[in-house]
């Protein structure tokens, strides 16, 4: 079969199953799940994929699901993923009150996506014209939040590292694994587009935990120690810092106050805080959270607090593969007009793609058919095919691509491509983090 004859057969197999697709993915939009607890979604992947009749692995990181498409001879293994998890936003209209959680950052669509390349390979019997495999993953915990409880379940075994992709690297899920993609929502796309992502911020965790002395508020507030007083001094120290901060390096740093007191009657004597410092570069994440960490001791010291800073390894810069990028773009051309792929901006969020990235070849691009900020009330899906199928469709075809005749595009790929990093320095240098 020719490589053109089996993609069209591909993308009419998803044309074929697209609406119980949507269904699926509007279904895992109305039900939220949080990092490392999406039970339901996940048994909903794994069951969507056990249909297609492929083997599947299920408990990957507490909730992560692997299924393989065998090829009809040895060559690389592609992944293609999607995130199981949404994210905290309480103003969203498909929030689930108990958790908060949303689906305000799309994962829904990108599970829809992974799951619709699926359909298109299997469906299809790309297999038997193929020479390597496929995997298709839902993966948990994206979104690195409640960092308290995460770090909590750290201390118990549960997990090793607070995201998900870092975890699945750590327990070997990846291993097996040449290359990988996903496709995310844009911000603001209502139109059927593509952005080629190319570079990202990564970032560290910290927590900030003051330790103060308690006393009544207003008849005695000269015997106590203010904890409050010293999260407000290291916040303000921090902005001070932000004029030091150079352009190029995307800097961001932000933080909340999970904790701010007991009672207003009461000097408060226990104040938290959870903070990112991110960076273009790790050189410009190490820079600045060492001046993070001064300013927020100094905060501490001022009062005659105690200061307790944790630092936690967050997500590595995304730098995704300029030749797996260009098979991605060559293959959305087949479904949207040129002047509608676009090279995206350098990303100031962070996301752990960006991990998989320093490992293997990957790509992270973006999707259209969604308006209103990610990770806000004002997110929406305004057209399920740009948003879905057309994603799947492509990376489907970028699969295709790598592995036909004798995978001589994937084989090729990764001859050139130089890992910033082998998996073991990898997880080391994670592990510094959880060490300083």
């Amino acid at each position: 079969m020719s490589i053109q004859d089996l993609k069209n057969q591909v993308c009419q197999s998803i044309d074929d199953r697209k609406e119980d697709l949507l269904s699926l993915v509007q279904e895992i939009g109305a039900h939220a799940e949080l990092g490392f607890k999406e039970i339901r979604t996940s048994s909903r992947v794994a069951a969507f994929l056990k249909e297609l009749g492929l083997p599947v692995e299920t408990g990957l990181a507490i909730t992560g699901v692997k299924a393989r498409l065998e090829g009809k001879s040895s060559g690389p293994t592609v992944a293609v993923l999607g995130e199981l998890d949404g994210v905290i936003s309480p103003d969203h209209p498909q929030v689930v009150k108990e958790t908060r959680a949303a689906h305000a950052c799309g994962h829904n669509l990108q599970i829809g996506t992974m799951l619709g390349a699926a359909i298109g390979l299997t469906c299809a019997g790309a297999g038997k014209e193929l020479d390597g495999s496929v995997c298709f993953m839902g993966v948990p915990a994206e979104e690195f939040i409640e960092i308290e409880e995460r770090m909590e379940r750290r201390k118990k075994g549960e997990i090793h590292f607070l995201g998900g992709k870092q975890e699945l690297v750590y327990q070997g899920a990846f291993d097996d694994i040449d290359m990988a993609m996903m496709a995310h929502a844009g911000t603001n796309m209502p139109h059927p587009t593509f952005l080629i992502g190319e570079t990202g911020n990564g970032f560290i965790a910290k927590t900030i935990h003051y330790i103060g002395k308690a006393t009544h508020a207003a008849a005695a507030p000269h015997e106590g120690i203010n904890a409050l007083n010293a999260a407000v001094l290291g916040i303000n120290a921090m902005h001070a810092m932000r004029e030091t901060f150079r352009d190029d390096d995307h800097v961001r740093v932000h933080f909340i106050i999970t904790k701010g007191g007991d009672t207003v009657n009461s000097v408060p004597a226990d104040v938290r805080l959870e903070a990112y410092v991110r960076g273009r570069s790790m050189d410009a994440i190490n820079g600045t959270h060492t001046k993070f960490d001064r300013a927020f001791r100094s905060g501490g010291d001022a009062v005659g607090a105690k200061t307790e800073i944790v630092t936690i390894p967050g997500y590595l810069p995304l730098a995704c593969s300029k030749n797996m990028n260009d098979i991605f773009a060559t293959n959305a051309a087949k479904f949207v007009p040129q002047e509608n792929i676009v090279v995206a901006p350098h990303f100031d969020g962070s996301t752990d793609m960006g991990d998989l990235c320093h490992i293997m070849p990957a790509i992270h691009p973006y999707f259209g058919g969604v308006t209103g900020a990610l990770h806000s009330g004002d997110f929406r899906v305004v057209d399920y095919e740009a948003a879905v199928l057309l994603p799947a469709k492509v990376m489907a075809t970028t699969v295709i691509d790598l592995l036909y005749n004798g995978a001589k595009k994937g084989r090729e790929l990764l001859k050139a491509h130089r890992p910033l990093m082998t998996r073991e320095e990898y997880l080391q240098t994670l592990e510094r983090y959880f060490n300083m």
